[in-house]
């Protein structure tokens, strides 16, 4: 079990983003490389020709670049603030929870 998961607010503590304390929501995870996707961090510009792939004019398109997902914590719901979150086993079941007050972390919103 993962514990960022897709639609999960986090909040990016080192690397890019983190002297702002950004906070968003996961677009995607890639568990292979530990990597994950937050939206407004780390955006990154790619130039386009007219024609190539999807996109009919060319232009500027924004995207945001992945982040590693050490760099990120869960945000607890109650507080506002950054909590790191650990997985128990609640009535036979594995959970996420937050390791500040051991709330049951939940599901995550759009996954």
């Amino acid at each position: 079990m993962q514990k960022i998961r897709k639609g999960d607010l986090v909040q990016v503590v080192s690397g890019a983003g983190a002297a702002k304390k950004v906070q968003g929501r996961v677009i995607a995870v890639d568990p292979q490389q530990g990597r994950v996707r937050v939206e407004g961090v780390r955006v990154q510009k790619h130039h386009l020709k007219p024609g190539r792939s999807g996109a009919r004019e060319g232009g500027i398109v924004e995207s945001e670049g992945y982040v590693d997902a050490s760099n990120v914590m869960l945000v607890h719901p109650g507080d506002g603030k950054p909590s790191r979150v650990r997985i128990e086993l609640r009535d036979g079941k594995r959970v996420r929870v937050f390791a500040r007050g051991g709330d049951v972390v939940p599901e995550p919103v759009g996954a």
